[in-house]
């Protein structure tokens, strides 16, 4: 997914199993986030950051959904825990991460895996992509502030 690609319709669902889509934000701008896995320290500082600072991210027109291959009943917990307040999908069968190209090959300690490559899309109120940060941008305890920085 480029800057300038249409994103798709359906995003997938979330951790009750609803169907995300894209027409559920049409006239606002979405911030669909990806991110490696829930209850680790950089995604719950990413996630907590979302949470923190809705408001300021809805008074800019912005919803956030964050997205990982963590299951549904993972997503529940990691909700839970720390008290989010908007959706995470659960692309347990790779689709949407694969279809933005963020599931990569990475390398931990020589040892190389797929996984999922930190990376935030501003999809426009029409549907298009309009901004991607990419992961050596991104400040996980600061990246809603990066989005919609404080007037």
């Amino acid at each position: 997914m480029n800057i300038g690609d249409k994103a798709p319709e359906i995003l997938g669902k979330d951790e009750q199993g609803r169907e995300i889509r894209l027409s559920d934000y049409r006239g606002r701008k979405l911030v669909l986030y990806f991110y490696p896995k829930d209850m680790t320290s950089g995604c719950t500082a990413e996630a907590c950051s979302f949470r923190d600072h809705r408001d300021r991210l809805l008074e800019a027109g912005m919803d956030v959904v964050g997205v990982s291959v963590d299951s549904d009943a993972q997503h529940r917990k990691f909700k839970e825990k720390n008290h989010l307040n908007f959706p995470l999908i659960a692309d347990v069968d790779k689709r949407l991460v694969e279809q933005f190209g963020v599931w990569q090959e990475k390398s931990m300690y020589g040892r190389k895996y797929m996984g999922t490559v930190r990376t935030t899309f501003i999809i426009n109120e029409e549907g298009i992509v309009e901004q991607i940060i990419g992961p050596k941008q991104i400040k996980t305890k600061i990246h809603a502030e990066q989005i919609a920085p404080a007037e």
